[in-house]
């Protein structure tokens, strides 16, 4: 069983909040010129560098 240290999950938490969709209100305001979140990833092509933790 392995363990997560405080900061690695901090760090998989953060990269949690940034892969979600645009907020409705944004591409609202912006007139639909943006109307997707450009740095979305998938989990299953785009991992994440865990080497460095």
């Amino acid at each position: 069983m392995t363990k997560k240290t405080h900061d690695k999950r901090k760090r998989l938490s953060k990269a949690t909040r940034q892969n979600k969709r645009l907020p409705i209100f944004v591409a609202i305001r912006t007139k639909r010129k943006v109307t997707q979140n450009s740095k979305r990833r998938s989990w299953r092509t785009h991992k994440l560098k865990s080497h460095t933790w």
